[in-house]
């Protein structure tokens, strides 16, 4: 093997090495971010959410539609992390550093349930930007 190969190689594991590192980082500030949710601490997740999520929905409102939507799904009993897709550009938002993590969760009054949580590279943090549960 040449020195140009061994280059090559070195550089295509230290790229791998950078993604599991981004993937966990993703996982770790999307878990934390779901706990607040998880633990009806709304004010805190809209406070630790990015700062786009910030200038597009009102504290009170996002207050409100977590309650709606998170509140009658009860406590969560399981989430497992399915995919994690790293994206420069996403539909209708500005070009950025995202992250979209899917977890296959179960809660006490919902046995089957994807959530999807969008993060953001934000003043150098990954911050959630969207969430979604079906």
């Amino acid at each position: 093997m040449g020195a140009r190969s061994i280059a090559v190689v070195a550089a295509m594991l230290m790229g791998a090495v950078v993604f599991a590192a981004s993937r966990e980082e993703a996982q770790a500030r999307a878990q934390a971010w779901m706990s607040l949710v998880d633990n009806q601490k709304y004010a805190e997740s809209w406070a630790e959410s990015s700062s786009t999520f910030r200038s597009r929905v009102p504290q009170q409102g996002w207050i409100d539609e977590a309650k709606r939507v998170r509140e009658p799904l009860g406590s969560v009993n399981s989430r497992r992390l399915v995919t994690v897709t790293f994206a420069k550009t996403l539909p209708g938002a500005p070009d950025g550093d995202y992250a979209v993590l899917q977890f296959r969760s179960s809660f006490t009054h919902k046995a089957a349930a994807i959530e999807t949580i969008t993060l953001v590279m934000d003043d150098g943090q990954l911050r959630a930007v969207g969430y979604f549960i079906k």
